[in-house]
């Protein structure tokens, strides 16, 4: 139960950072998640520059890698006390799946996909914003590259232990 808890916080987590990315500038303040077409036409617009992009993917890397990489091994071997390889892969990847389907469910495919909150003026013929491409991508990252870091912290953590 407990890790369903600590799983749904990470997804909290996420959540804000999208949530706070917006808040200020709209969608244009998180187009680092947006492919290079969509980057390129709201600069042609004058809505940001490449710069501001630039600051705003460093703080949105931030606010998404560093729970999946840092907090996520530190809740299951530093607060749960997981020992050994099995039961520390176990742990992280239930809460890293949760924070990944999540991310991929309910921001990619519904609030990105299917609301408005996302829309950018004069962007709107670029859509998808998540082409299939892309899709797989993220798809790819959260079901074989996210679980095999965890493998490598798990594996690092047992040597660790010892």
């Amino acid at each position: 139960m407990i890790l369903i808890i600590e799983g749904m916080a990470m997804c909290l987590i996420i959540l804000m950072v999208c949530v706070i990315g917006i808040a200020f500038d709209g969608p244009v303040g998180l187009v680092t998640f947006y492919e290079k077409d969509v980057q390129e036409r709201v600069v042609e617009l004058g809505l940001i520059t490449k710069e501001k992009i630039r600051k705003n993917a460093t703080k949105a890397a931030i606010g998404v890698f560093v729970p999946m990489v840092f907090i996520i091994p530190y809740i299951v071997y530093g607060i749960n006390g997981a020992v050994g390889f099995k039961e520390g892969l176990t742990q992280m990847l239930v809460i890293g799946l949760m924070y990944g389907l999540f991310d991929r469910l309910f921001i990619d495919w519904f609030w990105v996909g299917k609301t408005n909150a996302w829309n950018i003026p004069g962007t709107e013929d670029l859509k998808p914003y998540i082409p299939k491409s892309a899709l797989i991508k993220k798809w790819v990252g959260t079901l074989v590259v996210h679980p095999l870091f965890y493998v490598l912290v798990a594996l690092g953590m047992s040597f660790i232990q010892k």
